[in-house]
């Protein structure tokens, strides 16, 4: 009794969180307005045949409730194809013909009044056609990803692929409870709750800032990364980092690139802003100093200032955040015993 409640409990708290999500993509006003309410209908599609899933697996649904839960699922695939094209190619307005893809959907909740559910081979065969038409649009959302991964920034592919995967995992586990491979129901309900927390980390951590930042930017993935090398040399072969004064205008002046273009090529391709990306050439070459035999008595606050720092404080700070030791402990590892 007391683990039933537990998963009860588990299951509820997934769709209220996912509830939640669908609330704020509806009412968020910042970046691309039509690819978030895309995304929102399909947390809400999944969320109500999940909350089917939970009620069913204590409570009888009728066959009716049940044949509208499940109609949910033919409405996540055209759903999730059309959040891709709205994210990637910026789509504001659809025409109609690509609205031809919510027709099955409408056609399901239309006759699902007579529709069979049963248990009965005719209900198994309307049950597997639903799957087989998720299956196919996943399909679709695949190819269509991994076809546009060269002209859209790491960020936008990384964040749509990780919502395919989820979506890919709710589907692989309900395919395989239909095909009873797997023998517990209340499975796709718990992993559904784990999922709904994990795309609430990225959604509310990450989302805003990675894809509405730049969410006007031109720029494609390629044009991003041709930019990122040539910054990447030009920091190499003139070692432009050791000046403390150093900024994002100097180095963007130098490279004659548009100071938020090179913002948003080191953001977009290694997760760091300006400060950090510089501090990372800093502390590379500070390690060099710190194992290096003829600056053994150098004072670590003399190696900061070498090596580009302002002052001992955030050189110590820098270090320890990318090495997670100090410069005195990363010393002493090549102190001869």
């Amino acid at each position: 009794m007391l683990q039933q409640g537990f998963i009860l409990v588990l299951s509820c708290l997934g769709v209220i969180q996912a509830l939640f999500l669908c609330f704020y993509l509806l009412t968020v006003k910042k970046g691309n307005r039509k690819a978030n309410r895309f995304l929102a209908f399909v947390l809400l599609a999944l969320t109500i045949r999940i909350g089917k899933s939970v009620f069913h697996n204590y409570i009888e649904v009728d066959p009716r409730i049940r044949n509208l839960a499940i109609s949910t699922i033919v409405s996540v695939g055209p759903f999730l194809w059309m959040y891709g094209k709205a994210l990637f190619e910026k789509q504001h307005t659809f025409s109609k013909r690509q609205y031809l893809h919510l027709v099955p959907f409408g056609l399901f909740v239309l006759f699902s009044p007579i529709l069979p559910n049963r248990g009965d081979v005719p209900s198994y065969i309307v049950y597997g056609a639903v799957f087989v038409h998720l299956g196919i649009y996943l399909g679709m959302c695949w190819h269509y990803a991994v076809k546009s991964s060269n002209q859209i920034t790491v960020p936008l592919f990384n964040w749509y692929r990780n919502i395919l995967i989820g979506v890919s995992m709710i589907w692989i586990l309900y395919v395989g409870i239909f095909l009873r491979w797997i023998p517990f129901y209340i499975l796709g309900a718990i992993s559904f709750s784990f999922l709904m927390y994990l795309f609430s980390y990225l959604l509310l951590k990450r989302h805003v800032f990675t894809l509405e930042k730049y969410s006007n930017s031109r720029m494609d993935h390629l044009t991003s990364t041709k930019i990122l090398q040539r910054i990447k040399k030009f920091l190499e072969e003139n070692e432009v980092y050791l000046d403390s004064d150093i900024s994002l205008h100097s180095v963007s002046k130098q490279l004659s690139i548009n100071p938020r273009q090179l913002s948003q090529v080191i953001n977009e391709n290694v997760q760091k802003n300006f400060s950090e990306f510089i501090n990372h050439y800093r502390i590379k070459k500070a390690k060099i100093l710190l194992a290096d035999p003829s600056y053994a008595h150098e004072k670590i606050a003399t190696i900061a200032y070498d090596c580009g720092f302002g002052n001992v404080t955030s050189f110590n700070l820098a270090f320890k955040a990318e090495t997670e030791i100090t410069p005195s402990q990363y010393r002493n590892q090549f102190k001869v015993a």
